[in-house]
């Protein structure tokens, strides 16, 4: 029996007069996207058609999940909201602070000694406030939610960006900052602005060495990390039919790499297939009771030129496989062009790791596609030439996978089996081959490659495929491999080729599993104490940020114009700063550390105005907060892309830097620096980028009106004393202007909690 079944009824329950009346209020056939979100209005039902791309909707959403290094904050913040219990079901999930090094067991108990504070802390406030628990070890979130807690037709958020994955089951699941899952769990709407719609079309089949994984790839490569930005992706159509259920699960995951507020298929067999088999029958019958409208509308699919602000169609069946990278997952390229492409660039051809696992690809299928190639390399005796390491996504995957003899095949390779948790890709690696200036090369089936993110080497070039294509590559050691028509030398000194890939959807035993990891909290939480040491290096109590005085901001200095992409990783490095995701003070020590200062293309080293000598960012940034004097961060395309992680939102706004002016911003970063109170401002020319000088002085002119719709007048004044005005525009609506006024979103929260 599923989780949570009486809330799935309820939503189910209300489901069709809700998608009825939108139906009737928008005028036209609905989008799967429009059925779910105009049945989650916090309203109810629909009364007002929005208009995409620009109204702010506030919505109901079903549940929220967790990861632990997120979680920490998420969890600091809703204890000052003054509330006893989670309003709706949230679970978290501790995946993120587990290295790995050594394997599964001598890594879990290793993470289990060195986190033992936070993993305490996170057990005893999920237990105080009524949130389900998953132990270290339990498994990746997105994959554990995907077995656990997604449903058709529902609506999710989640602390870290890849929620997306359960769009894979029909959800519109869509990743947030702790502030925004801080609103839900305190029983308030969750604001968002109605999205673009782009609708993916799937003819055809998969065959041969063409995954799911290979969809996402391709359309990466069409609409760029920023293409997706402010949209929702629904596929359909036979190709969408014909994949699995886990195989949607990593279209949706990787659509995050678009910049795309979620992605999600329409309800068909393959999901009604997995719930069975995931012990949720329950969950099936109440979704087949209502299935039509748990799809886009016919007429809807049939046109969708009508319907989509963007349509783009794939034929599954010319699908080649590809792999895309390095340093940005939006660079595709088909295999078959690697090898001429990688010599172009001068890519290191010999790969060393080929990793298998994390959220995107760590399901039951995936192993067993990727066994089929290892246990071809045992069979024809070709011996691995680079070396192998495997994360899989639950422990009931694990469980059974170990069973079923799959791990087995790997060890066979001298793999190594980590823990079911995220290790390498989100930078939680201790890499045995650690390399030093020496370009090299990796393959994984992970979702992120931005230099520095596996390993933290900045000479390690990272490229994204298939489980299959990862194995393929791992055992050939070259990164210019095509499995479909190279061949490789084996121990005897013979000729052989992989044969293709065979995968098994779900498991013809079942799936089994002993400690699934789950804890339940209790009924009544009141008793329950949540302890934080004082003198914590882990974890730090929250202080409110200041409300704005409602004057002007003047004579704020340049901290860092940042040079090209800056992601959340370059604002607010993981690895082993996720240590201190509870501890905002400490873990401010590597703002903006990654970002390239546009003046000297260096990492961490900027200017004071102050010393006028050159130091790191936040050493600078203390000195200016210790003088009381404002800063503004100056960026370029998409700032912020990438993790959901609301800390490179809270950095800067703890540390004292009052503006952040981008030429655009990604959108979870953008709606985290507001919900901080942070003022997030775009150049209304772009060009006015180019004007920002190393020791400039800004002057926010008529900050005083700030409105809705209205821009922002800067003066820039140079260090020689010459002056440029500019404009720049926002989309801060009302309430969100209320979150600047009052200091964050949760000052205001907790204003009205008290009233």
């Amino acid at each position: 029996m599923a989780y949570d079944i009486d809330m799935i009824k309820k939503v189910y329950g209300h489901m069709a007069d809700r998608v009825t009346k939108a139906r009737d209020v928008v005028g036209k056939p609905l989008t799967l996207a429009e059925k779910i979100l105009y049945s989650h209005l916090w309203d109810g039902e629909a009364t007002t058609a929005y208009e995409r791309a620009k109204d702010y909707v506030e919505f109901s959403p079903d549940r929220i999940a967790c990861q632990d290094a997120t979680a920490q904050m998420a969890l600091l913040q809703f204890m000052q909201a003054g509330k006893k219990k989670v309003a709706v079901p949230t679970t978290v999930h501790c995946d993120h602070l587990i290295q790995a090094k050594m394997g599964a067991a001598i890594d879990l108990q290793s993470a289990n000694k060195s986190s033992s504070e936070v993993f305490d802390f996170l057990e005893s406030v999920s237990n105080k406030y009524g949130i389900g628990f998953w132990k270290p070890g339990a498994g990746i979130i997105h994959q554990v939610v995907l077995e656990n807690y997604a449903f058709p037709g529902g609506m999710m958020i989640g602390t870290d960006s890849h929620t997306v994955n359960a769009g894979g089951l029909g959800m519109v699941a869509i990743g947030v900052g702790g502030a925004d899952a801080v609103d839900v769990m305190a029983g308030m709407p969750w604001e968002l602005k109605f999205p673009k719609l782009i609708g993916v079309k799937l003819t055809g089949s998969l065959s041969g060495w063409t995954a799911p994984k290979d969809v996402i790839l391709k359309v990466a490569g069409i609409l760029t990390v920023k293409g997706g930005t402010g949209a929702i992706i629904e596929y359909f159509g036979e190709g969408a039919r014909s994949m699995s259920c886990t195989g949607k699960g990593t279209i949706c995951n990787m659509g995050a790499e678009v910049g795309a507020t979620t992605s999600t298929f329409g309800y068909d067999e393959s999901m009604e297939r997995y719930l069975k088999a995931t012990n949720r029958a329950d969950v099936a019958d109440a979704a087949n009771a209502v299935k039509e409208h748990l799809t886009g509308d016919d007429e809807v699919y049939a046109n969708p030129e009508q319907y989509f602000d963007e349509v783009i169609e794939i034929n599954l069946s010319e699908l080649k496989p590809h792999l895309n990278g390095p340093f940005t997952p939006d660079l595709a390229t088909p295999i078959s062009e690697m090898g001429v492409k990688a010599k172009e660039n001068d890519w290191p051809i010999n790969v060393d790791w080929g990793l298998i696992g994390s959220c995107t690809n760590s399901s039951y299928e995936d192993l067993t596609r990727a066994a089929s190639i290892a246990q071809q390399a045992v069979d024809k005796k070709i011996k691995a030439k680079s070396d192998f390491g495997i994360n899989p996504g639950s422990e009931q995957i694990r469980f059974t996978a170990e069973r079923d003899g799959l791990l087995q095949i790997f060890e066979d390779l001298d793999a190594t089996v980590f823990t079911n948790a995220c290790g390498p890709c989100i930078g939680q690696w201790d890499r045995s081959d650690r390399k030093g200036e020496e370009k090299n090369t990796i393959v994984h089936s992970f979702n992120r490659n931005f230099s520095k993110r596996a390993d933290g080497n900045p000479n390690t070039h990272a490229f994204v495929g298939s489980p299959e294509m990862v194995a393929a590559i791992a055992i050939s050691g070259r990164l210019d491999f095509d499995p479909t028509r190279d061949k490789l030398i084996n121990e005897d000194g013979e000729e052989v080729m992989l044969d293709e890939p065979k995968g098994i959807e779900l498991p013809t035993k079942g799936f089994a599993v002993e400690d699934a990891g789950y804890v339940a909290p209790k009924e009544d939480g009141s008793s329950v104490e949540v302890k934080v040491a004082e003198d914590s290096e882990r974890l730090e109590l929250l202080t409110p940020f200041e409300p704005w005085d409602g004057k002007n901001l003047t004579g704020a200095k340049l901290l860092i114009k940042a040079w090209g992409k800056c992601t959340t990783d370059h604002i607010s490095m993981a690895g082993p700063w996720l240590r201190y995701r509870g501890h905002l003070d400490n873990i401010s020590n590597n703002c903006l550390i990654g970002a390239i200062n546009a003046y000297n293309k260096k990492t961490n080293f900027v200017k004071s105005q102050i010393t006028g000598e050159y130091d790191g960012v936040p050493a600078v940034q203390r000195e200016y907060k210790k003088e009381g004097i404002p800063t503004v961060v100056v960026g370029d395309h998409n700032y912020g892309e990438g993790s959901s992680r609301e800390h490179a939102a809270m950095e800067p706004r703890h540390l004292g830097v009052k503006v952040v002016i981008v030429k655009s911003f990604a959108r979870i970063h953008e709606t985290n620096l507001k919900k901080q109170g942070m003022l997030g401002l775009t150049f209304k020319n772009e060009e006015d980028y180019d004007l920002i000088q190393e020791d400039d002085t800004f002057n926010f002119i008529d900050l005083e009106d700030f409105a809705p719709d209205k821009d922002i007048t800067v003066e820039i004044v140079h260090a020689d004393g010459s002056k440029d005005t500019i404009k720049t525009e926002h989309t801060y609506n009302q309430p969100q202007i209320e979150w600047y006024k009052h200091g964050s979103a949760l000052n205001l929260i907790k204003k009205q909690n008290a009233a």
